[in-house]
């Protein structure tokens, strides 16, 4: 039987809802961040590592989509 579709939306599946995550984590951050900014400049810095730190979510996704895409058999070759 071949399952290469259901793969396929697993890795879709993988790194879609991590990005999905990861968008509404930078959103609530960065309209915080952006508003201490207004307040203290000197914080810049922290508000731009905070905002990349989420991102690391997104990464982990495509790790695990590469994962199931190479080990569940979906490339062929």
């Amino acid at each position: 039987m071949d399952h290469t579709g259901l793969v396929a939306i697993g890795a879709g599946l993988a790194v879609g809802l991590a990005a999905i995550g990861t968008g509404l984590a930078q959103g609530r951050i960065g309209s915080a961040g952006v508003g201490l900014i207004a307040e203290k400049r000197e914080m810049l810095g922290l508000v731009i590592l905070l905002i990349a730190i989420p991102e690391t979510m997104v990464i982990l996704g495509f790790a695990v989509a590469a994962m199931v895409l190479l080990l569940g058999g979906g490339v062929s070759g």
